[in-house]
């Protein structure tokens, strides 16, 4: 295996985590139609994943434990920070520097990690 290609999270509720996803974070409907999905982009197209309904029954389950997706930015992190709070988008911690570069992580609606990361 040389490539991650796609990535796709389950989530509870398409239409809140959609709501999310473009109005907090900033990512773009990629135009797909499938009413079980909805795939964005980011980054003038160069990141590409996935929200969609359920694969199996999540009663009683915990998402999105252990897992983070991580985007690269082309501005400040620091300017993106302050964007994400005056949308209310729940931050964990403040910005941290990586041996990759300063990241800041949000929490979506259903317990992911969406890291940003403004590289070295």
């Amino acid at each position: 295996m040389r490539k991650l290609e796609f990535a796709s999270l389950q989530v509870r509720d398409l239409e809140t985590s959609k709501e999310f996803y473009t109005t907090k974070l900033g990512f773009e409907e990629a135009g797909i139609s499938n009413p079980q999905a909805c795939v964005f982009r980011y980054n003038k197209g160069e990141a590409s994943f996935a929200i969609r309904t359920p694969i199996g029954n999540l009663e009683g389950k915990e998402l999105g434990i252990g897992a983070s997706l991580w985007f690269a930015i082309d501005g400040e992190i620091d300017d993106l920070q302050t964007q994400l709070l005056a949308k209310n988008v729940i931050l964990l911690g403040p910005v941290q520097v990586t041996p990759f570069g300063k990241i800041i992580i949000a929490k979506d609606p259903d317990g992911y990690n969406i890291t940003f990361l403004q590289a070295n």
